[in-house]
């Protein structure tokens, strides 16, 4: 789990990192949030270095590229928290299907409002698996990938499991989210 942590920490500085760093999770719940909160420790803003620490006393040190929005605003303790979900899926299809045309794959950037930075960002992405078990009350579909891992996801259509069965081979397009705000402390 902290090296997930570190490593959600990181894709706030490196967006271009966003998708091979949430590709690392290896096994994901129904409507899974991971949530951890850090404490600015040090600033270096001449080279756009944050130093941020756990309750625990872990510390990380990320750098923030220009694309992090406000960096003049960070402040020694304000409070850091990032919140990776990974839940619903859009949509399942025979394998080889067109996605989607909300999958294309890009990371949408939805910046906070206010004088810190914050953002959420999202990607749809589409990947053929297969279906290991289906609950059509959650709905949700547990699946196994071909490199060994599983996932279970909630559906947001109950009828997109209308005629799949446990051992099929399907296409299935999701969401990954990362939301990252900054409070100043005491608040």
């Amino acid at each position: 789990m902290r090296r997930v942590l570190t490593l959600l920490v990181a894709v706030a500085a490196l967006l271009t990192a966003f998708t091979s760093i949430v590709s690392a999770q290896k096994v994901v719940s129904q409507g899974t949030a991971v949530t951890e909160t850090f404490t600015i420790v040090a600033i270096d803003s001449q080279n756009r270095l944050v130093t941020l620490k756990d309750k625990d006393g872990f510390v990380e040190l990320i750098y923030a590229g220009p694309e992090v929005q406000r960096f003049d605003a960070l402040k020694v303790g304000d409070k850091v928290t990032f919140r990776y979900h990974e839940s619903i899926v859009y949509a399942i299809q025979k394998p080889g299907a067109t996605p989607l045309a909300a999958s294309a794959g890009g990371i949408v950037t939805v910046r906070n409002p206010g004088s810190k930075p914050g953002a959420t960002l999202s990607q749809q992405m589409t990947a053929t698996v297969t279906v290991q078990t289906i609950n059509l009350k959650i709905p949700s579909v547990t699946i196994a990938m071909d490199d060994g891992n599983w996932a279970s996801f909630k559906v947001e259509n109950k009828k997109n499991l209308d005629g799949v069965k446990a051992g099929d081979r399907v296409q299935i397009t999701y969401t990954q989210a990362l939301a990252i705000s900054v409070q100043a402390p005491g608040k």
